[in-house]
């Protein structure tokens, strides 16, 4: 309820503060469990990617933010998730998989952290296991201006332009056997490639 509540009201900031610009929302479908890749350069990635995604999303984020008190019980309303950085974590993907196997939309980051403007890194393949396992549709997005808008370690973000793009869906097999963990990072490398795209386009 939080969640849609605040989004009209995010929106108008967005706006405002970084003209945000969103396109291939309309390439999303509608129903069904959902996933969308981005990458990852700030803090603000989720909230400005949710404002412009046309169904509620949930997402990850890191488990020392739900240690705050405040900001944890927030976060947590607005359907943040915890997940642990450093090794696996199978409690964050036994949720991530509920979340889809509910026909819901998570969002994940497949670099797993936070990068540079304008650079992409290795996927992890935790992303593609979850879209392997789920069989959920993958969309791919890209989103630029948010790493100038809200700096690793700034205290305050900043006015500019950010821009949004999302692919075109895209569907994973289940490996088998032997063949899964080359299943999961040949996906992840796949969902890298389509963001690498999308980056290319907004060049």
């Amino acid at each position: 309820m939080l969640y849609a509540i605040l989004k009209p009201i995010l929106r108008v900031i967005t706006l405002l503060m970084w003209r945000l610009e969103a396109r291939g929302a309309e390439r999303m479908p509608r129903q069904g469990p959902l996933l969308l890749v981005s990458n990852h350069i700030s803090v603000l990635d989720p909230p400005l990617i949710g404002v412009v995604t046309p169904r509620q999303l949930t997402f990850l984020a890191k488990a020392e933010l739900f240690e705050i008190p405040l900001l944890g019980r927030f976060i947590r309303a607005v359907n943040a998730r915890p997940v642990r950085r450093g090794g696996n974590d199978a409690r964050a993907l036994k949720d991530a998989l509920r979340v889809l196997e509910e026909g819901r939309a998570l969002l994940v980051f497949p670099e797993g952290t936070r990068g540079a403007e304008g650079v992409l890194r290795e996927a992890k393949p935790g992303a593609g296991m979850l879209a392997v396992l789920s069989g959920a549709a993958v969309v791919p997005v890209y989103i630029a201006g948010s790493g100038r808008a809200m700096p690793r370690g700034a205290a305050l973000p900043r006015p500019g332009k950010v821009r949004v793009r999302f692919g075109a869906p895209l569907h994973f097999k289940p490996g088998t056997g032997s063949e899964r963990k080359e299943t999961y990072r040949a996906a992840a490398d796949e969902m890298m490639r389509a963001i690498a795209q999308l980056q290319a386009q907004a060049a």
